[in-house]
C-alpha cells in the first residue's frame, strides 16, 4: 500500500522529491541555505547558534517580527481610514513575550493585550505606555485590577458580573474612572479545536448576547466605570474572514441596541488570525482579512443607519508565529514497522512537549528540515520525536525527512514564534531553552535559558552543602 492511500499518513502529506526545501509561507523570509547546504536564519548560521547558546534553541527573527507588525497595522489603518473611522492593533501578548518583543513591536505602532500581572508587568517593564494596554482574563484578581488602575492601563475587557463590581469598588477607591469593554459570546466559533474555539456558549470567557446588555446597564450606573465597547474572539488558527462577518453582524446588532444608552467609541473583534505551519495551510493575506473585517462593520452599521465605531483587533501569532524557529539536534534515529506495510522513522531530538506543548495539546501540525546539511536520499516518512518519558511526545507528527537523517545532524522546527515558549514547561524536570533573536547576521539572548541549577534552586529540601549541577546537568 502507498504511504499516500494510508490511515497512517495525513490525507495533506505528500512525499517531497527531495527533502530540502525550506517552504517560504512557513519559514522566516530570511531564511535559507548557504554553500554547504546548512540553513542561515536572519544572516546566521545554525551552527553558530548551537555552538554559542546550545540546543534546543527558539530563534526569533526580529526583523520578520516587525515586518509582520507593520504589515497587520498598515492594513488594518488602510481597511479603517476607507470608512473614516481609525483602527488600533493590539499585539496579543499571549503568542510570545519579552521585554524586547514588547519594544519592538511598541516601535512599529502596535498597542499591547495582557492578561495576566506577569504580562501587564513585562509589558510595562518593556516601556509600553499604560493608556495602550488592554488587560483580559476570565478571573483576575482584586491585586492584578489593583495594579491595572494604579498605572492607568488603558481597558480593561470585564468578563463577569463580580469583576464589574471588583473593578468599580477598586477604582472608586481610587478616585479613578476606568474604561472598559464588555467581552461577549456571539455564539460564532472558528471552526478549530474545541480548546481554541471561544466564541459558544458552553465556555468560560465572557457574556451572553442578552447578558452582555445587562452588564452594560450595570456599567453605565456605577461612576468609576466608563464603557467604551463591546469585545468579541471567535477562537484561533483561522485562515478568512467569514467567521468575522457573522460575528460583526450580532456584535453591531448589540452595539445599536445600546447606542440609546450613550456613545460607544470602539469594537474590537478579538484576534485568532492563522499561519501557515506546513506547505498545504493557506491562510488569507492579512489584508483581505482586515479589509473583510472592517467593511462587514460598515456594511453592517449602514444597514441600521449608525455610525460606524472605530475598530480593535488584537493579532498575535500572526505577528510572531512565522518568525520562530526551534532548534533541535538529533540524538536517536530508528525504523519501526507502523502497519499497512508501512516503515515509520522516528528521529528523536533533545526537546519534546516541554518546548513545544502544542501537538500534545491540539494535535497540532508542524513541519520539519535537517539544516545542518543536505542530503540526496530518498524521504522517508517519518515522527520528530522529543526525549520525555511520554507516548505522546510528538513534536512533528508526521513528515517526510532524508532517509540517512543520523544523530548529530540539526534539525529545525519553523512556525514555533507563536505559543512555543508561551507554553513551556519543565516537565522531567527540563530547563526550558533559551530565546535568542537574529537580525542582520547577529544573535543574542532576549530571554535567559534555564539550568538544572535554576530548577534544584527551588527546591527546598536540598542541603545547602549539596553538590550542584553543571549548567548541561551533569553532577559534578
Amino acid at each position: 500500500m502507498s504511504a499516500s492511500h494510508s490511515a497512517l499518513v495525513p490525507a495533506w502529506l505528500t512525499a517531497p522529491a527531495e527533502a530540502n526545501e525550506l517552504v517560504a509561507s512557513v519559514w522566516p523570509a530570511s531564511a535559507h541555505r548557504v554553500d554547504d547546504g546548512s540553513v542561515e536564519v536572519g544572516g546566521v548560521s545554525v551552527f553558530d547558534l548551537r555552538d554559542r547558546f546550545g540546543t534546543p534553541l527558539y530563534v526569533l527573527d526580529e526583523d520578520e517580527v516587525r515586518a509582520h507588525a507593520r504589515r497587520a497595522r498598515s492594513a488594518f489603518d488602510a481597511a479603517a481610514a476607507r470608512h473614516g473611522i481609525r483602527a488600533r492593533v493590539y499585539y496579543a501578548g499571549k503568542a510570545f513575550l519579552s521585554t524586547e518583543v514588547v519594544r519592538w513591536v511598541v516601535a512599529e505602532g502596535l498597542s499591547v493585550d495582557v492578561c495576566t500581572r506577569g504580562e501587564l508587568e513585562v509589558a510595562l517593564a518593556g516601556g509600553a505606555d499604560p493608556a495602550r494596554l488592554g488587560f483580559h482574563g476570565n478571573n483576575k484578581s482584586v491585586s492584578e485590577l489593583e495594579r491595572a488602575v494604579d498605572v492607568g492601563i488603558g481597558s480593561v475587557v470585564v468578563d463577569s458580573a463580580i469583576e464589574i463590581e471588583r473593578l468599580a469598588a477598586i477604582a472608586e477607591r481610587r478616585g479613578a474612572v476606568q474604561s472598559v469593554l464588555v467581552r461577549v459570546r456571539t455564539g460564532v466559533h472558528a471552526e478549530t479545536h474545541a480548546f481554541l474555539a471561544t466564541a459558544h456558549e458552553d465556555q468560560k470567557f465572557g457574556f451572553s448576547m442578552e447578558g452582555a446588555a445587562e452588564a452594560v446597564a450595570r456599567i453605565r450606573e456605577l461612576s468609576s466605570l466608563r464603557f467604551v465597547g463591546l469585545h468579541a474572539h471567535i477562537g484561533s488558527q483561522i485562515f478568512d474572514s467569514s467567521g468575522f462577518r457573522e460575528s460583526a453582524a450580532r456584535l453591531v446588532d448589540l452595539h445599536a441596541d445600546l447606542l440609546a444608552g450613550g456613545e460607544i467609541p470602539l469594537l474590537n473583534v478579538g484576534g485568532g488570525f492563522g499561519i501557515s505551519y506546513t506547505s498545504v495551510d493557506d491562510p488569507k493575506p492579512i489584508e483581505e482579512i482586515a479589509d473583510g473585517i472592517v467593511d462587514a462593520i460598515a456594511d453592517e452599521c449602514a444597514v441600521r443607519g449608525i455610525p460606524m465605531p472605530d475598530v480593535a483587533t488584537e493579532p498575535g501569532r500572526v505577528i510572531v508565529g512565522q518568525a520562530g524557529i526551534t532548534l533541535y539536534e538529533v540524538g536517536t534515529v530508528k525504523t519501526v514497522t507502523a502497519g499497512e506495510g508501512l516503515d515509520r522513522t522516528y528521529v528523536s531530538v533533545d526537546g519534546g512537549m516541554s518546548d513545544n506543548a502544542r501537538p500534545a495539546l491540539y494535535g497540532a501540525d508542524f513541519s520539519a528540515r535537517l539544516v545542518s546539511r543536505t542530503s540526496s536520499e530518498t524521504p522517508a516518512l517519518s515522527r520528530v520525536v522529543g526525549h520525555h518519558c511520554e507516548s505522546g511526545d510528538i513534536v512533528v507528527d508526521a513528515e517526510y525527512l532524508p532517509a540517512d537523517v543520523t544523530p548529530g545532524d540539526l534539525l529545525a522546527v519553523p512556525a514555533t514564534g507563536a505559543y512555543c515558549f508561551s507554553l513551556a514547561s519543565n516537565y522531567n524536570y527540563t530547563p526550558r531553552p533559551p530565546v535568542v533573536a537574529v537580525c542582520d547576521g547577529h544573535a543574542r539572548v532576549i530571554v535567559r535559558g534555564e539550568t538544572v541549577d535554576d530548577l534544584l534552586a527551588r527546591d527546598v529540601g536540598i542541603p545547602a552543602s549539596a553538590p550542584t549541577a553543571t549548567p548541561h546537568g551533569d553532577t559534578e
